[in-house]
């Protein structure tokens, strides 16, 4: 039962979970969320089809019909769930993960997210514990439902005149191949455009730079003036800068407000994960906005900008969560509302690379995984070994721990499924940077045993 993890269920196949688990969670999911529809879709993964057919047979075992839409974007089971009204949704897939993971996202009525906390712990308990599954009295049916239309409606209406843009798009042979051609056209530069669940050029986490290399160098290569990359489930997008330079997501955070702040005059609360830059605040604020920083995890943001009655919101991830889609995240409906702003950009003689070096004021070590076992432990330590050499100016403690002084910031919180720590710094120098990295390394590694 290894796969039941906060945000979803997800490990590797017939490892960390297997068929008769996935016919489970289908049994007991009506129960857990009330209902007798469920909306069901899936991703390319070699092993999607029998984890499909196991989860369908459990929902109408339980007497639940299922409403199968097939092969679709994690969003796209979002749209579903929120826009026809159903209570519960499954979409099969495990992400940005390896070809030999998988998963299940759950999701409940407005498409808000179910985490272990608010439901899958339940289930995982009445799976461990031997909770029978007799067949309901009537079994449910199965019935097929194409929202692919309506969903590629919804996604136009965010489509600006691109057509003075040259663009790159990486689509991780995942299931951004669904729409991508049928929203920006056959004029962009495609690459790893072929659906394909192995996925044989590259794991499909743009995080990973490795990943993102064949990218980078089409950008170059074609002279474009962005390059777009998906994961596998088409949830998060990430970009390329027109000099073939990697953007940091959370900057991108910033950039939305050239659209809903700039472009449509709206100034509202903008929600970001505790790892994101300052300069994101530091950039909107002036604008008008308000930023909020909150936990990390689609099961905290999409909860959080939905009770902030939020604008919209993103994370260092690159998943990026708007009020107009039911307070969800969607790769697809990001990169066109960046797109429309490097359009405009380019229009006013400006280069996305331009627009970020006005936005990035720091020097930031990215997010770095040590492997240690007393995490608790560590955590208490770094805080301590920095608070007793400088007054904090800030102070938060709810994923982990985020403590800002005048020139730089730190956050280190635990993996939830992990013996990893992971630690993010942002300073005003690359020096203060090299300083503190080097001291938290030399905690971790002398007094915790860490590793990298």
């Amino acid at each position: 039962m290894g796969a039941f993890h906060a945000y979803d269920i997800r490990g590797i196949y017939n490892v960390d979970f297997d068929k008769q688990t996935a016919y489970k969670v289908g049994y007991f999911l009506p129960r857990l969320l009330s209902t007798d529809k469920v909306l069901v879709g899936r991703d390319c993964r070699v092993s999607s089809p029998e984890i499909h057919d196991s989860l369908l047979e459990g929902i109408t075992d339980a007497g639940a019909d299922v409403y199968d839409i097939g092969l679709s974007t994690t969003p796209m089971v979002y749209f579903g769930t929120a826009n026809y009204g159903f209570k519960a949704s499954v979409q099969i897939t495990a992400s940005h993960n390896p070809g030999k993971y998988n998963g299940m996202k759950v999701s409940l009525e407005n498409a808000l997210p179910v985490g272990l906390e608010t439901g899958l712990g339940q289930i995982k308990e009445w799976i461990e514990s031997g909770e029978p599954t007799p067949a309901a009295p009537v079994k449910g049916k199965v019935i097929k439902k194409d929202i692919h239309k309506d969903y590629l409606e919804f996604l136009i209406r965010y489509k600006a005149d691109l057509s003075s843009l040259k663009i790159a798009f990486d689509l991780s042979n995942g299931m951004a191949t669904l729409y991508a051609k049928e929203i920006f056209g056959q004029e962009p530069s495609y690459i790893f455009d072929e659906m394909d669940g192995t996925f044989p050029n590259h794991e499909p986490n743009p995080l990973v730079h490795d990943n993102v290399v064949a990218l980078e160098e089409l950008v170059k290569k074609t002279g474009s003036d962005i390059g777009v990359i998906y994961d596998g489930d088409a949830d998060r997008v990430m970009f390329v800068d027109e000099t073939g330079h990697f953007i940091a997501p959370d900057l991108m955070i910033a950039v939305l407000g050239h659209y809903f702040t700039l472009e449509r005059g709206e100034k509202g609360i903008v929600l970001q994960d505790i790892r994101s830059s300052k300069a994101i605040a530091e950039y909107l604020e002036p604008l008008g906005d308000t930023v909020q920083t909150w936990k990390v995890g689609r099961a905290n943001a999409a909860l959080k900008l939905r009770e902030i009655d939020g604008l919209w919101g993103g994370e260092l991830a690159g998943h990026y969560y708007f009020r107009d889609f039911f307070y969800s995240d969607s790769g697809l409906l990001a990169s066109l509302l960046v797109l429309r702003v490097v359009a405009d950009l380019k229009k006013e003689g400006r280069t996305i690379s331009q627009l970020i070096g006005r936005i990035a004021r720091y020097e930031n070590s990215g997010e770095i995984n040590f492997r240690v076992e007393d995490k608790a432990g560590a955590m208490e330590a770094i805080c301590s070994h920095f608070t007793s050499q400088e007054t904090p100016t800030a102070r938060m403690d709810f994923d982990g721990y985020r403590i800002e002084f005048p020139d730089w910031w730190f956050n280190i919180r635990p993996s939830n499924t992990e013996p990893y720590l992971r630690f993010i710094c942002e300073a005003t120098s690359k020096e203060v940077l090299a300083d503190k990295t080097a001291q938290v390394k030399e905690i971790l590694f002398s007094r915790f045993g860490a590793s990298m």
